[in-house]
């Protein structure tokens, strides 16, 4: 039996079901109502006559990780707003290695052994771990 339901999640958002069986669409909701948050899924199965169409908005799903990160330019602006001093890229990015915060490759590194890098005085640490907090990538 073909169906087009209309269901309301625990959430309150609206789960859209279409050209699936009734016991897809419960089996679906049911899934929903038992976990905490949504999820955005792909349902196949052998015979491709029957599937189910969900659709969400964008405005109904929550911030993911990569938009709760600070870039450096905010961070900057934060410390010089907040403590009245500036604080580099190099200082920040060894602060969030301090914090275990996983940072990609630095292909700009110097090619002597014996580079002679500034480590960050703890006046501007303490500056640079206010606004990781402040951003809430640290606890």
């Amino acid at each position: 039996m073909q169906y087009t339901k209309t269901l309301t999640t625990k959430t309150g958002s609206e789960l859209y079901l279409r050209n699936g069986d009734a016991p897809d669409g419960d089996a679906a909701l049911a899934v929903f109502n038992k976990t905490h948050a949504e999820t955005v899924c792909l349902l196949s199965k052998l015979n491709v006559k029957h599937h189910i169409e969900v659709e969400i908005t964008m405005d109904e799903l929550d911030l993911t990780a990569a938009e709760s990160k600070a870039t450096y330019d905010e961070i900057k602006a934060y410390v010089l707003e907040k403590f009245g001093f500036k604080v580099s890229q190099l200082y920040i990015a060894q602060i969030k290695r301090k914090c275990g915060i996983i940072e990609r490759k630095n292909y700009n590194q110097s090619k002597k052994e014996d580079a002679k890098v500034p480590k960050c005085p703890p006046e501007k640490e303490a500056a640079i771990m206010d606004a990781l907090k402040h951003f809430q990538m640290i606890p």
